[in-house]
């Protein structure tokens, strides 16, 4: 049987793995075992930040909206509670944008709403 020379193989997956862990500081950056658990434990964090980022977005939401739902006098749940009876259908990443960045819009919504 021939001989079955890995040096190319080897070196292409370390820089790889060192091109992951670029940036990283003290011996994450350069140590191969070191380098191995730092890729690893990045890979899952970002696995469940990806799932938690949402949780906290439709809280900060939450946030603004019943901000904006106060100033016009109105709670929150009581807000979303009108919103379904009246049949509108905006999510809370939109009613969010419209209560932070356009009021006036976010207003009208709201009279709409109480209006019903």
């Amino acid at each position: 049987m021939p001989r079955v020379k890995r040096g190319k193989i080897h070196i292409k997956k370390r820089r790889k793995l060192l091109k992951r862990v670029k940036g990283y500081r003290w011996g994450r950056k350069k140590l191969i075992k070191l380098a191995k658990v730092a890729a690893l434990k990045a890979g899952v964090y970002s696995y469940r930040d990806r799932r938690r980022k949402k949780r906290e977005m439709r809280r900060l939401w939450q946030i603004k909206i019943n901000a904006a739902c106060r100033q016009m006098g109105l709670t929150y749940s009581r807000f979303i509670h009108l919103l379904k009876k009246a049949k509108i259908e905006l999510d809370r990443k939109i009613l969010a944008k419209l209560a932070e960045s356009y009021p006036e819009i976010f207003k009208k919504i709201v009279e709409k709403v109480k209006g019903a």
